[in-house]
């Protein structure tokens, strides 16, 4: 269930609500509004989840990059190492 289809569904549902008698309607609005708040809180958790996300995969082409350029470095070290130790 999508976003639209949630929020369609919860105004159907407090339509529905609405014309219970006071004493059935206070309980299901006050479930009802749980539920939005509920949904509120765990779409919020899943956008902060998808950003952390977002933020490790960048911090991870980072390390990559670095530990790429790090072992082009060693080598590179190693062959002058090799060439000077060559020449003595």
């Amino acid at each position: 269930m999508n976003e639209i289809e949630f929020q369609s569904k919860l105004a159907e549902l407090m339509t529905e609500i609405s014309t219970l008698p006071v004493t059935e309607r206070r309980k299901l609005e006050q479930l009802a509004d749980e539920t939005r708040q509920r949904h509120e809180r765990l779409r919020a958790t899943v956008s902060s989840l998808q950003e952390s996300l977002d933020y490790l995969r960048l911090s991870i082409k980072y390390l990559v990059f670095d530990l790429e350029a790090t072992r082009r470095e060693n080598g590179y070290l190693r062959k002058m190492l090799e060439e000077t130790s060559g020449n003595d």
